[in-house]
């Protein structure tokens, strides 16, 4: 019979911003959110991973301001509807994170012991996760602050490394001897050849107390001002919002530097599975099915006489002749080309695109809402048309637009309109006007999507032309 898993209080981190698997992944919808290896999102995965460690009830998810919709959604189509969401008002790095969700853990007078993971990598599920998640319990509730290590497969240059004493007896965790950051591959196969080092996952698992009197030891301002901003901060068990100005104060470090290795209580758990960050194209390559060419697909693509690519497209057929190790990444507003080699200097690419203030690196032409999506699917001068998608029982703000007037046309559903003091509904092939200035909303009161054309016309068509005055997402 199958022993129990352990009672874990499971912490999520869904920060980062995924640049380097750009343009799949957005600054408004970055890789963790993505389904990148099958029909379900990273952070979903990650969170049906759970299960193996007895945690999936009750988890904290923490994210910024921006995912806080889709990472709840995403959360609900799995069925886990009780997942509490820390939201951080600045990005301080891990250390910060998994402070403010072990403070929150501990609210009530309980002492848990924690398990904190990545939100965007790929790792294996079965009985090897599940005994390294029971064999870390353990060493957690014996006072030591626990890493997972990945057992090495290949000198890859692109990860930290871990350093670990000899085991001692029959005990499964090993003591940390020293973190390694991104090794040469030369240093890597040595690492390897010794046969004591060890993959960083990014996993952690502590005793609460443990965990936040280490970190009042060696990072005693950091905890000082998580704890200020949870004082400061504000929201209930489904969602907290740290305090502003209290974070931003805090030193952003990562776990590994702030704590992990300055503490002489860390150890590792071996953990021999399949794993990866994810964490440029070239890893989504090595971890896709492909074919005896060695090439992996995704969507309407045609290959001939090409091998070892990876060609994704999202919205149009995409056909390659003669190519050798090649990424082709497609989407509506973008195409990336680049050598498999060369896969980590897409992040170049992105600073450059923050230079330029190119709308592609927040979003894809697709915009996903609380309330839906909207899709720009043609503009002009002095225009713009959208496909709008409003979830049945969702309402957009109410609002009104200084420059613009907007014409909508049903497609799908039937939408209650709020056109100044008229309200209306609106079935197939119905269409409205709402002129400039006028105080506005949309309303799907159906049981199926609503689906309408939004036509624009107007001086200027930015986003920011909306001045919302009620909102039932708290926008306004």
């Amino acid at each position: 019979m199958t022993n129990p898993p352990p009672p874990y209080r499971a912490v999520i981190l869904c920060g980062g911003s995924g640049s380097r698997l750009w343009p799949l992944s957005r600054e408004l919808l970055p890789k963790q959110f993505i389904r990148l290896t099958d029909d379900r999102s990273l952070l979903q995965n990650t969170l049906l991973r759970l299960d193996s460690a007895g945690a999936q009830a009750h988890p904290t998810l923490v994210c910024n301001e921006a995912h806080r919709y889709i990472a709840a959604e995403q959360a609900q189509e799995l069925g886990i509807k009780d997942a509490e969401l820390i939201l951080e008002p600045h990005a301080r790095n891990t250390a910060p994170a998994i402070a403010a969700a072990t403070l929150r853990a501990m609210r009530g007078g309980e002492d848990p012991v924690m398990l904190i993971m990545p939100s965007d990598h790929v790792l294996e599920d079965g009985e090897v996760l599940a005994t390294a998640y029971a064999q870390a319990y353990l060493a957690a509730r014996q006072g030591a602050l626990v890493t997972f290590g990945i057992t090495p497969t290949a000198p890859l240059s692109g990860y930290g490394y871990i350093q670990a004493d000899a085991p001692a007896a029959m005990a499964p965790a090993r003591r940390v001897r020293r973190f390694v950051e991104k090794p040469s591959p030369e240093v890597a196969q040595r690492f390897i050849e010794e046969g004591n080092y060890y993959w960083n996952s990014g996993m952690f698992a502590f005793q609460a107390s443990v965990f936040l009197a280490e970190m009042d030891r060696l990072a005693p301002r950091m905890l000082q001002q998580v704890r200020a901003a949870i004082a400061a901060g504000h929201g209930d068990d489904a969602l907290f919002q740290l305090d502003g100005p209290a974070f931003e104060a805090c030193p952003s470090d990562s776990m590994d530097y702030a704590i992990m290795e300055r503490t002489d209580s860390a150890v590792v758990i071996p953990l021999a599975a399949p794993w990866s960050d994810v964490g440029a194209w070239d890893a989504v390559w090595g971890i896709a099915p492909k074919s005896v060419e060695g090439n992996s697909t995704t969507g309407d693509v045609m290959v001939e006489d090409s091998r070892n690519c990876l060609i994704h497209s999202t919205s149009r057929l995409v056909a390659s002749v003669g190519l050798d190790d090649i990424v082709v990444i497609e989407t509506a507003d973008a195409v990336l080309v680049a050598h498999k080699s060369r896969s980590q200097d897409v992040k170049r690419l992105v600073e450059a695109f923050k230079v330029q203030h190119r709308s592609e690196l927040n979003h894809h032409r697709e915009v996903q809402r609380p309330w839906g999506s909207y899709d720009s699917v043609g503009q002009g001068p002095r225009y713009q048309v959208k496909r709008i998608t409003v979830k049945p029982g969702a309402r957009l703000s109410s609002q009104m637009h200084h420059h613009r007037a907007e014409h909508w046309i049903v497609v799908s559903g039937t939408a209650r309109i709020y056109n100044g003091d008229k309200q209306y509904l609106l079935t197939e092939n119905q269409s409205t006007y709402i002129p400039l200035g006028e105080i506005h909303s949309l309303e799907n009161p159906g049981k199926i999507p609503l689906e309408i054309i939004e036509v624009q016309s107007g001086a200027y068509l930015g986003e920011d032309d909306i001045v919302r005055f009620q909102d039932m997402y708290g926008r306004a």
